[in-house]
């Protein structure tokens, strides 16, 4: 494999720029924004995220769309999960069909509810086959990959020669990269632990204390369990990297947008008022919306994630929503 395409230079984008770059490969970069090409190509960083990363000399940048995709081995989805339909419909004209694609965008699509790599299958049939999309996902900030430090990761993908051919071609000696073949499981956990942090960072704005916040991570991972669960992915996926150990990094991490939003609203803030003081997007806020349509529509109880709901888009406050949970009717610990 020589030349990579990575649609989207936000944080993560970069992040994995700057680790394929360092392997010798030749990165082409897509950007919406142009300060952020002119940056790349003048100075080699990116101005608007991880602007202390120096890029290596094979990282490139375009805001064309074709210029990025055209002759590239593998294609690098770095997109918020809302934006991928757009970007993958505007690069599917340019596509020869050899390609491998590889999502790493961690969220739901509201309406359709399909996941990342299901909107790419979606959009590409006919021109890529199935058995050539994947995706890479797990506990992996941006800030401490583009930093160099120990990172362990999931490789899954709808064929098992694709999955090794991302594990192959991601890791590092600090990137280590697992495989998993239930790319459903590792796409429902990498959605899910975001809504979750925004609850844990609601834990700790409103200072409810570690018991909750145990608790919430807790059953936080029950949720996943019941949504795998009902469509098919493998339980043991989310006591793996990209369930239990995403959850915990997200949930806890100062690097995590999501946590960030809910400790703002537990510090009272409205959620557009913190929306208007952040340049990166937080993927739970909109899965929120799609899980509880999903949960809602399939008549699952999923009572965290609802919560979550209420207080992001019904104005409900969160010390209501924590007593609506902790006064529910008496269940058994373990029942999915």
């Amino acid at each position: 494999m020589n030349k990579i395409s990575i649609i989207g230079a936000g944080s993560f984008g970069t992040a994995l720029a700057s680790l394929l770059g360092g392997k010798g490969y030749e990165v082409s970069v897509w950007a919406r924004e142009p300060e952020v090409v002119e940056g790349i190509m003048s100075h080699k960083k990116n101005p608007l995220y991880l602007t202390d990363l120096m890029l290596p000399d094979s990282v490139k940048a375009t805001s064309t769309i074709e210029f990025s995709v055209k002759g590239a081995e593998m294609i690098v989805f770095a997109t918020p999960t809302h934006a991928i339909r757009e970007v993958a419909l505007k690069a599917r004209p340019y596509l020869r069909g050899t390609e491998i694609i590889v999502s790493v965008a961690k969220g739901i699509e509201q309406d359709t509810l399909m996941t990342p790599s299901q909107i790419l299958v979606h959009i590409f049939d006919g021109v890529v086959l199935e058995d050539q999309i994947g995706v890479l996902t797990g506990p992996s900030h941006a800030e401490e990959v583009a930093q160099n430090k120990p990172t362990t990761v999931v490789a899954s993908a709808y064929s098992k020669r694709v999955a090794r051919i991302i594990q192959d071609t991601f890791m590092t000696s600090m990137f280590r990269v697992y495989l998993n073949q239930d790319i459903l499981g590792a796409e429902i956990g990498g959605a899910l632990k975001n809504i979750m942090a925004i609850a844990a960072g609601i834990v700790d704005g409103a200072e409810l204390g570690d018991n909750a916040k145990a608790a919430l991570i807790t059953r936080g991972l029950h949720e996943m369990k019941r949504m795998g669960s009902m469509l098919g992915a493998s339980q043991d996926t989310f006591s793996g990297l990209t369930g239990m150990g995403d959850l915990i990094v997200t949930c806890t991490s100062q690097h995590s947008r999501n946590r960030y939003v809910g400790y703002n609203i537990g510090k009272g803030k409205t959620l557009d008022e913190i929306k208007a003081g952040m340049t990166m997007v937080a993927e739970g806020v909109k899965t929120a919306r799609s899980v509880t349509q999903w949960s809602r529509k399939n008549n699952v109880e999923m009572p965290i994630t609802e919560s979550v709901y209420k207080v992001l888009f019904e104005n409900m406050n969160p010390k209501d929503a924590v007593n609506e949970l902790m006064t529910r009717n008496a269940k058994e610990e373990i029942m999915i």
